[in-house]
């Protein structure tokens, strides 16, 4: 999902200049970013939660060289799809599969 994305639904949605509607796709965005460094934390109902991941420390190897390279530990924001979400994709598969058996 991208930002022009975002503001394309909001302008189809709302009939909204597509100026205004980047604008309030930008405020969505960094509040949910806000929420996140404030809670570590942001869940969208139906829809999943984002959550932040401490990443420890680690040695990793470098695909070119082959060498070995130490890794500092860090964070990373994790996704976990909501059981709705999960379910819709799972139909939206199967039926994917089923129109390209017609074919």
């Amino acid at each position: 999902m991208s930002k022009k994305f975002l503001t394309d639904v909001i302008v189809k949605s709302t009939e909204m200049p597509a100026n205004a509607a980047g604008k309030l796709a930008a405020d969505i965005i960094a509040a949910i970013k806000t929420e996140i460094v404030a809670t570590g934390r942001f869940t969208i109902p139906d829809f999943g939660a984002f959550a932040v991941r401490e990443t420890a420390k680690r040695t990793a190897m470098n695909p070119r060289t082959g060498e070995k390279v130490q890794v500092k530990a860090g964070a990373t924001v994790k996704f976990k799809a909501s059981p709705a979400l999960k379910e819709s994709a799972l139909a939206g598969m199967k039926k994917a599969k089923r129109k390209a058996a017609k074919a």
